[in-house]
Order: C-alpha cells, then sequence, then structure tokens
C-alpha cells in the first residue's frame, strides 16, 4: 500500500521508502508527431496535479511505431491524434484494441465537429477531445478512461476466477434456458456426458442426458424456477457417456441438483443454473445395506429353521426310495410301474430343488468368514471352464479362453472365488440356448485381478438389470434366484467389485475385480 514501508524497506534501511519511485498507476501512450504537442500533453499528465496518479507516459510519432509499442509492452490509455503520417487516428483505433484488449482511446483533433466526435465515438474511441482542451479537461478525460480500464480488468479477473471455479469444481454446472438448451456446461458435466462443452452448447438438456422416465418432472422444475419461483432440489436418472467409470450392474447414475434462477445484470436472458451432486454411489450403497440389513434379519430366522426344515425333507427322500421298492413289488403292468417311478423321481426331483435352496439361502444368509490366501485365478477359471466344458458342448457353445499367468494371482477364498466363478459360466451357458461362444478372461488390472466371463447369448434387458442381484430374483424357470446374490456377497467379503455389461441382442460380460496379491507371482 501507498505510503506504508514494505518488508523489503525494512531489510534495506540505508536506503529510506520515500526516496523510491512509486509504482506507475496507469500507463498512456501519445501518439503524435507534433512534438511540442507531445511534450505539452506529458507535462499535462506527470506534473501538477496529475502527480498524485503517478502516470507512466510512452510517445511515438507513427502509427505503425504506436502498434508495435502496443503489442510488445501494451498500455492503459492512447491519445491518438486524428492526422498521422501514416495513417488516420480514427483507423487505428480497431489494432490498438486489438493489440491491448482492455484499453481506451482518446481522440485529439484540432479539426473538431459533431459529427466527427460523433464518427470517432461509433468507432470505439472512449472520447473525442479537441486540441483546444484545458489540461484539466484532459486529465479528467484520462483519468475517466483509466477507471473504466481498470474495472473492466477486475471485471475480467472475477470473470476468470468464476469460470476456473465453475470448470475446477467437482460438481456438474449446467446452465438452461427457458426451453431447456443448455447454454453453460461444465468441464465435469462434460466428462460426465462424453460431449464437450462447445458441443453441448444449445442441445435439449433434457432429451439429452435426463432418463426418459423424469424428463417430465425436471422440465416442470425447470419451468417453475425460469418463472421466478422457488429453487428447488430434484434427482434424475442421467444418461451418462461411453467413456464414464462402469456402474454396478442395475444401478443408473443418478444425478441430484440443485435448480435457481438468474438474470446476468443488463442482459434480458432468464438461465436456471442445475448444481448437480453425482449420488449413484449413495444410492448403491443404501441399497446393499438395505439388503444386507434384511439378509441378516433373514439369518437368524434361516439358521433356526434349517434344522426343522432338513429333517422333514431327508425323511421325504427316504421315504421315495422305500416307495420305489414297494412298486418294484407290485404285480402291475411295467407301463404303470414306470408311470409310479416317474412320480415318484419328479417329487423327489422338487425336493432336491428345496435342499438345494436352503443350503443357498443359509449361504446367502450366514455371516461366515473368508480364508486369505493366494489364489492362482488363471488356474481356478482354468479348472471351472473345463468341469463345464461337457456342459457346454452339450448346448452347442464353444469356449475361447483367454487366461493371463503373470500378475493373476489375488488374495481371497479358493473355493468361494470357485463358486463365484462356476456360477458365473453356468450362467453364460445356460444364456445362449441356441449356442454361441462363452469367453473366458483373466488379466491383471492396476491393483486386482479382472475375471470376465463373457457370453453371446441375447443380453439383459434393463428392467431385469436392475434387480439381477436381489434374493430371490430369477428369470429360470427352475432358478432359486440366490446365486448372484451370493456371488455378490463374495466378492463384497474379498473387498472387490462387481459389475455387467450387456447388450440387447449381443450377450452380456461380467466383470469381477479381486485384490491383487502382494509378493506373489504367477
Amino acid at each position: 500500500m501507498k505510503g506504508v514501508p514494505s518488508a523489503t524497506d525494512a531489510a534495506h534501511p540505508a536506503v529510506p521508502p520515500y526516496t523510491r519511485a512509486p509504482r506507475p498507476s496507469g500507463r498512456v501512450l501519445i501518439i503524435d508527431d507534433n512534438a511540442d504537442l507531445v511534450g505539452a500533453l506529458r507535462a499535462v499528465l506527470v506534473t501538477g496535479p496529475a502527480s498524485r496518479l503517478h502516470l507512466e507516459v510512452v510517445t511515438a510519432s507513427r502509427g505503425d511505431e504506436a502498434l508495435a509499442i502496443a503489442r510488445t509492452s501494451g498500455f492503459d490509455v492512447a491519445i491518438v491524434d486524428v492526422k498521422l503520417p501514416d495513417t488516420s487516428g480514427v483507423d487505428l483505433i480497431e489494432p490498438l484494441r486489438i493489440a491491448s484488449p482492455f484499453s481506451e482511446v482518446v481522440l485529439i483533433t484540432g479539426f473538431a465537429t459533431m459529427d466527427a466526435a460523433m464518427g470517432a465515438l461509433r468507432s470505439g474511441a472512449f472520447a473525442f477531445v479537441p486540441k483546444s482542451f484545458h489540461p484539466e479537461e484532459l486529465l479528467a478525460t484520462v483519468e475517466q478512461a483509466l477507471l473504466k480500464v481498470r474495472l473492466k480488468r477486475e471485471r475480467e479477473e472475477l470473470e476468470r476466477r468464476y469460470r476456473a471455479l465453475v470448470e475446477l469444481t467437482d460438481v456438474l454446472v449446467v446452465g438452461l434456458s427457458a426451453d431447456g438448451r443448455v447454454a453453460l456446461f461444465n468441464r465435469k458435466a462434460s466428462a460426465l456426458t462424453g460431449v464437450s462443452s462447445e458441443s453441448a452448447l444449445g442441445r435439449d438438456f433434457l432429451e439429452s442426458w435426463v432418463a426418459p422416465e423424469d424428463r417430465h418432472r425436471m422440465r416442470e422444475s425447470v419451468a417453475h424456477v425460469g418463472e421466478g419461483g422457488r429453487s428447488r432440489d430434484i434427482e434424475v436418472g442421467f444418461i451418462d457417456g461411453p467413456k464414464c467409470a462402469p456402474l454396478e450392474a442395475g444401478m443408473p447414475r443418478r444425478i441430484r441438483f440443485h435448480l435457481s434462477s438468474a438474470r446476468a445484470e443488463g442482459e434480458s436472458l432468464q438461465l436456471v443454473y442445475g448444481i448437480g451432486i453425482d449420488v449413484t454411489e449413495r444410492r448403491a450403497l443404501e441399497k446393499r445395506a438395505a439388503d444386507a440389513e434384511a439378509l441378516s434379519a433373514m439369518g437368524a430366522l434361516a439358521l433356526n429353521l434349517a434344522h426343522e426344515i432338513r429333517n422333514p425333507l431327508n425323511a421325504a427322500v427316504l421315504q421315495l426310495h422305500m416307495l420305489g421298492r414297494d412298486v418294484d413289488k407290485l404285480d402291475v403292468e411295467p407301463e404303470v410301474r414306470g408311470k409310479l417311478h416317474k412320480r415318484a423321481h419328479i417329487v423327489e426331483g422338487e425336493i432336491g430343488r428345496l435342499s438345494r435352496l436352503l443350503t443357498e439361502f443359509l449361504e446367502l444368509a450366514r455371516p461366515r468368514g473368508i480364508a486369505r490366501e493366494p489364489v492362482h485365478i488363471g488356474g481356478l477359471v482354468d479348472a471351472v471352464v473345463d468341469l463345464e466344458r461337457d456342459a457346454a458342448s452339450a448346448r452347442g457353445v464353444r469356449i475361447v479362453r483367454q487366461i493371463g499367468t503373470d500378475g493373476c494371482v489375488a488374495v481371497g477364498d479358493l473355493s468361494k472365488l470357485k463358486q463365484v466363478v462356476l456360477n458365473l459360466v453356468v450362467n453364460s451357458i445356460e444364456a445362449m440356448k441356441e449356442g454361441g461362444t462363452l469367453t473366458a478372461t483373466v488379466v491383471p488390472d492396476a491393483e486386482w485381478v479382472r475375471i470376465t466371463i463373457g457370453d453371446t447369448g441375447p443380453g439383459i434387458e434393463p428392467e431385469v438389470l436392475a434387480n439381477v442381484f436381489d434374493p430371490f430374483f430369477t428369470t429360470k424357470e427352475a432358478g432359486t434366484g440366490l446365486g448372484l446374490s451370493i456371488v455378490r456377497k463374495i466378492v463384497d467379503q474379498h473387498g472387490g467389485d462387481i459389475r455387467i455389461e450387456t447388450e440387447r441382442g449381443a450377450g452380456t460380460r461380467v466383470h469381477v475385480l479381486i485384490p491383487a496379491g502382494r509378493g506373489h507371482t504367477g
């Protein structure tokens, strides 16, 4: 600050602060070939009352010389004679403003007319001053021009900071016109959609990126806020871009927007600003927590009922075997005996299905720990694929293996991870009822080992995909609906992740990420 000694001054007491030249508060470029006038202008700007402004004055006698100065060192205010040896001062206004964008130009002339003054102002001059000016008049004009320059630079700095804040913040910021078209699209929104900010401008935001089932609510909210209504919060499904990080299967991206409206000063366009926070992971965690709570409540019930259910099932199976022996002793036609055996086998099969359902339910509900030991994932997947090779061949399914070795060792429970892979392989084979290709891939992926089981089946419908990990949800006639629930539980126990990519008519790929083992090699 002026008049206050700085830390540098205190460090050099031999040089008193008042002996140093004050920092210039503005740079004035005088462009005139009349040396006497230039001297007079300089005197007006640096002596007397003007000394308080601490102006730096530079001069040029020609237009090309002035432009060279403007391009190399810039200026704040240019005082330009209308008639120069190589050009007109009016024609010099635009090149000077281009060379120094935040500057102002004051024209001076000895042939002042109202038409000339109006023409100069229309050309972008800040003011038009006749050469018969009073020093105070010129000084006041220059001071006003400096103030405007300073305000423009401050505004640009504020806008730069605003743009940086909007671009660098980790939330979506969009500006929408009254009809829902994009007027502002920050970097986060661009990253989430895979569309550049420039390409997004003018597009219908709701039709392009809001899930169809939420568009009506979003459009109503935008219209309400845009018409001067109170700010609103609304959560909608979001259609993200292909470059986004993949989501957990069945969990559409969810964005919670805070909508508010504003009109820039001096502008007629009313914009609705949406500040969006991605709540997808929060919703996924809430869903998992709810599932875990439900399973925990069922777990105690399951453990108590398991013994009571298994005893009657075992007794029923035993009675069926005895019934089969009794049927063989009956003096009836072989055809009748065969029908009785067939019915007994059907009952036995249904009892077996109930027993498997009970086993899987207990596996899902029972809180059991897992082993922590090195597991060669490539060998595990190879073994499972070999186990199911005959079943795949019987369905006309070709198996392709892309199994790496180096870096494909994870830390976990061998039997449980085998259960994960077996479940996924069986699901893929069963999905290809008319044959196809099953691809088993194992590759290192940064700090993970990635297992991918893909098929060329019909794919999964979106409404089905949203529920595939829910207990007891199944699309199979004889399915229990617990297989994928158990798979996700095992993956969660290992601190891993599971994601599903599917395309209708083109197949499904299930990716399982298991933490890689440290200090182990493939």
